[in-house]
C-alpha cells in the first residue's frame, strides 16, 4: 500500500526538524507522545495515513520496548531510510537527554535545606507517578479475574525470589499463564495491513537483527565480568529488552541492575526518576542520568552515552527485526494471548517496585505521604501535567526542609 505514504519520500534534516521540535514539547509520557505524533506527523504534516499509523502504533506495542521511541524511530526510517531513523531517534531524544546530564551533574551540589528538600520532592513525586502508572495500567491490562491472578502472583513470586530473576520468571510465568487462560484477539482486528508494501528493510536486515539481539541478550552477560563498561552495557540492554507494558516498567528492571549491586544509591535513583517526570520526550532518558550518576566509572557523559544507547538498542533491533513479518505475527492469537499474560505480570511488577524502593525510600513520615496524595490527586483527578506535578512536589519538599 506504498500510496497509504506521502509520494514525496522525505530526507533526514527534514525527519529531524520535526522530530526536534516533538522531543522540546511532548510531554505527558508514551501515550501522549503518540497523540503528538499523530497530529504532526498524519493530520498536519501528512506522512502517512491513519491506518497506516494505527498499524506502526499496534506494532510497538506488541513489542518488548519504549512504544514512543520505536514508532517514532519507525517514522523516520518510512519517511527517510535508515538516516531518517537515526535522525527520528536523536532528534526525539537529545532534548531531555541533555536536561538529565545537566541535572545529574548538578544535583551534587544541591546541599543545604533548599537542595535537599527539592530532592526529597522529587523521591516524594515519583510515589504519585509510580501509584498512577499501576492505577491505569492495572485498568488496562487487569480487566478481568485471570489477568488480576497473574499480576497478584507476579508480586507474590517477586516476594521470595532476588529481583532481578524474579522479573524474568515473572514475565515468562505470565506469558505461559496467557497462553493456557486468556484467547488473546490478533492487532488491528486481524485485517490487511495497513504498512507500506515496500518497506527500507529487507528480510536479511530483518533477520541480522534479531540474529544481534538475541546474541547480545546471552552474550553481554558473560562478557559484564570483564570491565565495569561491560557491565554497563549489559545492565541497560537486558533492561530495555524486558520492558512490556510502558515506559514506567523500565524502573523496576533498572532499580534490581543499577541499585542491588552498589552503583547508586535508591534516593539518588529516585531524585533522578522524578527529575524524568519534569522534562519532554521518552522516559527511557531516564539513563542518560543513571549513566552519569553511576558511582563507579564510567559515569559523566560517557556513561550517560553507554547507557543511553544499550537500553534503547534491544527496542530497535527487535523493530526492525520484525517489521517485514508484522503481517504474519499480527494474526497469531497465541502470541496476543502471551503478550496479555505478559502484560499483566508487568503490572505486578511494577506494583512491587510502587512499594519497594519507591514507598519505602520516599516516604518517611505522614507530611512526605500528604504530599505525594496531593500529587497523586492532581495527577489522576485534576488531570495536570507531570511537569507541574513535579515543580509542586519539588516546592513542597522545600517547604517540609524548611519547616523541620
Amino acid at each position: 500500500m506504498a500510496e497509504r505514504m506521502t509520494e514525496q519520500a522525505g530526507r533526514a534534516g527534514e525527519v529531524f526538524r520535526a522530530f526536534l521540535k516533538l522531543g522540546l514539547t511532548s510531554f505527558g509520557g508514551p501515550i501522549a507522545h503518540l497523540g503528538y505524533f499523530r497530529d504532526e506527523l498524519v493530520t498536519r504534516r501528512r506522512w502517512l495515513d491513519d491506518a497506516a499509523y494505527a498499524d506502526l502504533v499496534a506494532l510497538c506495542q506488541f513489542l518488548p520496548g519504549p512504544a514512543s521511541s520505536q514508532v517514532g524511530f519507525a517514522l523516520g526510517l518510512l519517511r527517510a531510510g535508515w538516516l531518517g531513523a537515526l535522525a527520528a531517534f536523536t532528534a526525539f531524544t537529545l532534548p531531555s537527554a541533555l536536561l538529565l546530564l545537566l541535572f545529574a551533574a548538578s544535583a551534587a551540589r544541591l546541599d543545604g535545606p533548599v537542595g535537599a528538600g527539592a530532592l526529597e520532592g522529587l523521591k516524594i513525586v515519583a510515589v504519585a507517578i509510580v501509584a498512577q502508572a499501576v492505577w491505569g495500567m492495572a485498568r488496562t491490562l487487569c480487566p478481568d479475574r485471570p489477568r488480576a491472578a497473574i499480576a497478584v502472583g507476579a508480586v507474590a513470586l517477586l516476594a521470595f525470589l532476588p529481583a532481578a530473576t524474579g522479573m524474568i520468571a515473572a514475565i515468562a510465568l505470565g506469558a505461559a499463564a496467557g497462553l493456557a487462560l486468556l484467547r488473546g484477539t490478533p492487532a488491528n482486528g486481524g485485517g490487511p495491513v495497513a504498512l507500506p508494501a515496500t518497506l527500507p528493510v529487507t528480510r536479511a536486515q530483518a533477520t541480522g537483527a534479531l540474529a544481534a539481539f538475541v546474541a547480545l541478550l546471552f552474550l553481554l552477560p558473560l562478557l559484564a565480568g570483564t570491565s565495569q563498561a561491560m557491565a554497563v552495557l549489559d545492565a541497560f540492554y537486558r533492561s530495555g529488552a524486558l520492558v512490556f507494558g510502558g515506559g514506567h516498567v523500565v524502573l523496576p528492571l533498572l532499580k534490581a541492575e543499577i541499585v542491588a549491586p552498589g552503583w547508586m544509591t535508591p534516593d539518588t535513583f529516585l531524585a533522578g526518576y522524578g527529575a524524568a517526570q519534569a522534562v519532554p520526550g521518552p522516559l527511557f532518558t531516564f539513563a542518560a542520568y543513571l549513566g552519569a550518576a553511576l558511582g563507579p566509572a564510567p559515569n559523566g557523559i560517557l556513561g550517560a552515552a553507554l547507557a543511553l544507547g544499550a537500553i534503547f538498542l534491544p527496542g530497535f533491533l527487535l523493530l526492525v527485526g520484525v517489521l517485514p513479518h508484522w503481517d504474519r505475527v499480527r494474526r497469531l492469537t497465541w502470541a496476543q494471548s502471551a503478550l496479555r499474560g505478559a502484560n499483566a505480570a508487568v503490572v505486578g511488577i511494577l506494583g512491587a517496585a510502587l512499594y519497594d524502593p519507591v514507598f519505602t525510600s520516599a516516604i518517611a513520615d505522614l507530611r512526605d505521604l500528604a504530599l505525594a496524595l496531593a500529587c497523586f490527586v492532581l495527577l489522576t483527578l485534576w488531570n495536570t501535567p507531570p511537569w507541574i506535578v513535579v515543580l509542586v512536589a519539588a516546592t513542597g519538599g522545600i517547604l517540609l526542609a524548611l519547616l523541620a
